[in-house]
């Protein structure tokens, strides 16, 4: 009997030391722990916002890439922010989705032939609405500050593939390499050759994740090149559609049941796109599955629940709000171990 109340009290101490444990957790810890062991959260759909995360709704409430809509994907509970990469022309990172600063931005020209001062009297716009904000362009380093302990960052990198280790280097210099996701397009073995030797550069650390889009890679097996490659511990799969065509009813060449099989070989997440694109059918990068159809048409199941039944456990989304209020209230979301109180999302309030 002894024996057995000292193993009651041995376990419930155990347990209180890890409840202490996880509990001193930082979010962004949490959530690199669901991204790493995909096999054992697959139950789990991670959210990653576009652009970090400027709409709900179908309307902007924040200017794409800012730092305002870092903290509100923050606040709704989203896992990853997806923010796009440049450099000026003194050669700093900076935060800007087109070449251009016409559409985002107060400013005119190309990025890259403005100095970071320069940059700095840009600010930003917020597109639909016209408004300005009090916000400017941001640098890579300032966007990383602001994500750091909180939420991972995918960093979409619009240069070429040789700048990734400067990238991860400003990364490490702030000790949050582990937070960072890069990513390259991938479609045969040169491509994957000049990935690993830029990798090799920047050392490790940090999370790298293949795309594959199904206009060039037709199979699971490239797949399988990749992985023996790189070990990511996600791909990000494109199904393309062209024109008008019918919804997919598969999902294409890349969500069938060979990669689903060797993303639990690999034990990796498969990653969806529905964000819209400019001047592009509804659901581009997703068989017409998107978040046109999701939002705009009210059919949330026919979009992002398509995705999740064909092994998708992370979904990039212009729409994170609604995406995790429905695959929440359908049983798609488990609750994170710690109850964060997240703060409110920054209103708008900074604009003039």
């Amino acid at each position: 009997m002894r024996t057995l109340w000292l193993s009651l009290l041995l376990s419930t101490a155990l347990a209180a030391i890890s409840g202490q444990s996880l509990a001193g957790e930082t979010r962004a810890a949490q959530i690199l722990d669901r991204f790493e062991h995909a096999n054992q959260w697959r139950d789990h759909v991670m959210i990653a916002a576009h652009r970090a995360g400027s709409m709900q709704a179908r309307k902007m409430l924040y200017a794409e890439n800012s730092l305002a809509a870092v903290e509100g994907s923050i606040a709704i509970g989203a896992e990853i922010v997806e923010v796009d990469i440049r450099r000026s022309q003194d050669g700093e990172f900076v935060v800007m989705h087109d070449s251009w600063l016409d559409r985002t931005t107060t400013c005119k020209g190309e990025v890259v032939k403005y100095t970071l001062a320069e940059l700095k009297k840009c600010r930003l716009v917020i597109e639909g609405t016209g408004a300005v904000t009090n916000e400017t362009v941001s640098t890579l380093r300032e966007m990383l500050l602001t994500t750091r302990d909180r939420i991972l960052i995918n960093l979409d990198n619009k240069l070429e593939v040789n700048d990734l280790p400067g990238m991860i280097a400003v990364a490490r210099d702030l000790g949050m390499a582990d937070q960072v996701i890069v990513k390259e397009n991938l479609w045969n073995r040169q491509r994957i050759d000049a990935a690993r030797t830029a990798l090799a550069q920047a050392g490790g650390g940090f999370q790298f994740m293949p795309i594959l889009a199904d206009d060039a890679v037709h199979d699971a097996a490239f797949a399988g090149e990749v992985v023996k490659a790189f070990a990511p511990r996600a791909i990000e799969l494109i199904n393309w559609r062209n024109g008008a065509e019918t919804l997919t009813a598969t999902g294409g060449p890349l969500f069938g049941n060979h990669m689903r099989a060797e993303a639990a070989r690999g034990d990796w997440h498969l990653w969806a796109d529905t964000y819209a694109i400019v001047n592009k059918p509804g659901g581009f990068l997703a068989g017409g599955r998107g978040d046109e159809l999701a939002v705009a048409a009210s059919l949330p199941r026919e979009a992002w629940g398509f995705w999740v039944d064909r092994g998708a456990t992370i979904i990039q989304t212009d729409e994170p709000k609604a995406a995790i209020e429905w695959l929440a209230a359908n049983g798609y979301r488990v609750p994170y171990t710690t109850d964060i109180k997240q703060a409110e999302p920054a209103h708008t309030a900074s604009i003039n």
